[in-house]
């Protein structure tokens, strides 16, 4: 499958900031002082574990912004399945320059393929439904944009990019402004036609509430077992677009999509995510 992806002068400051964290004040002086500035290798990406690939885009953008002189060619690209020892990208010119890079682009590559993979294994999870996985806002700061391509890499969808998206009613909300009815009303009167408003509900009773209020879009499911996961799907019965929150582990995934919910949204995907064994080999 292939994606779209983001233009490299969007991720280029993301990627030179992690660079000059790891450059510091005075470079590579291990590489300096060992490797002389003239010595040329062939390098390459391996992984060493199975999963899914992200971040080869970010790893090209690294090794470029050390040297643009050296040849980094991308053989797998992100989303795509990987098995133990397949060659994802080389990278060809001074030993100085890749040494210097490999860091910065196996940290971005490893962690966003990470995250791809674990999206993966929760998608193949809702097969034979219509349920979606998507990611939430609990991502790494400064991370989210390449955190969340990720998630699209290993088949899930996003959720709000951002606080300015959409409008996402939480419990503490309700609190603050008086009730379900108070907030709904309020979101209505400034959102516009392009703006989608969401209620997070923790009851059924709160869900009868704002079905009976209307002026939701979507409803988020907080913390509900699966029996009462089905109950709110066939007391909406297609009214209101469903998405089901809290305690979304893998081993639950069957039994909440199975429920007809249309969306599942997991912080773990991008906040647990096991960094995927990738190495750069001379």
């Amino acid at each position: 499958m292939s994606f779209a992806t983001l233009p490299d002068l969007v991720l280029e400051p993301m990627v030179r900031a992690a660079l000059l964290e790891d450059l510091g004040t005075y470079g590579d002086v291990t590489t300096r002082a060992v490797i002389p500035a003239e010595t040329t290798y062939d390098a390459a990406i391996n992984a060493r574990e199975p999963g899914v690939v992200s971040g080869m885009q970010v790893a090209e953008i690294a090794f470029r912004l050390v040297d643009p002189a050296l040849r980094v060619d991308t053989l797998i690209p992100d989303g795509s399945v990987v098995k133990p020892g397949d060659r994802l990208m080389t990278i060809k010119g001074k030993a100085a320059s890749i040494l210097s890079g490999e860091r910065v682009a196996l940290n971005f590559a490893g962690r966003l393929s990470g995250i791809a993979t674990k999206t993966a294994a929760f998608v193949a999870e809702t097969r034979g439904t219509a349920t979606r996985i998507t990611c939430t806002r609990k991502t790494t700061p400064g991370l989210r944009m390449v955190e969340k391509q990720a998630v699209l890499h290993g088949g899930g969808f996003n959720h709000r990019y951002s606080l300015s998206d959409a409008i996402l009613i939480k419990d503490n909300h309700i609190a603050a402004a008086g009730g379900i009815k108070a907030v709904l009303d309020a979101a209505r009167a400034v959102a516009s036609h392009m703006m989608k408003v969401e209620i997070e509900v923790d009851t059924l009773d709160q869900l009868a509430e704002v079905l009976e209020v209307g002026g939701a879009d979507v409803v988020l499911l907080d913390n509900m077992d699966t029996p009462t996961l089905s109950k709110a799907v066939a007391m909406v019965a297609g009214r209101v677009v469903l998405e089901a929150s809290g305690n979304m582990t893998l081993g639950r995934i069957a039994e909440v999509s199975a429920s007809g919910v249309d969306y599942i949204s997991s912080g773990a995907l991008t906040h647990s995510a096991q960094t995927l064994d990738l190495g750069l080999d001379f």
